[in-house]
């Protein structure tokens, strides 16, 4: 049980260090040639992570049970 909990707590920290590296990585990719390219990915990248966000908040489809 402890080992879950800190496991949990690596990975939340690993996704904490992520999100904060993420926007400087952006900026500085931005601020290169391939700005637009970038920029699109980008726009891509926030798009699918809302539909998966979406996703997961939809309760789950319960199959109908035959009355008959």
């Amino acid at each position: 049980m402890v080992e879950l909990v800190v496991l949990e707590q690596a990975v939340a920290r690993q996704r904490l260090k992520r999100a904060e590296k993420s926007p400087k990585q952006a900026e500085a990719m931005v601020g290169e040639i391939c700005g637009l390219a970038v920029s699109l990915a980008l726009c891509a990248r926030m798009r699918s992570r809302q539909r998966l966000a979406a996703r997961r908040r939809l309760p789950k489809a319960v199959p109908p049970t035959n009355a008959h």
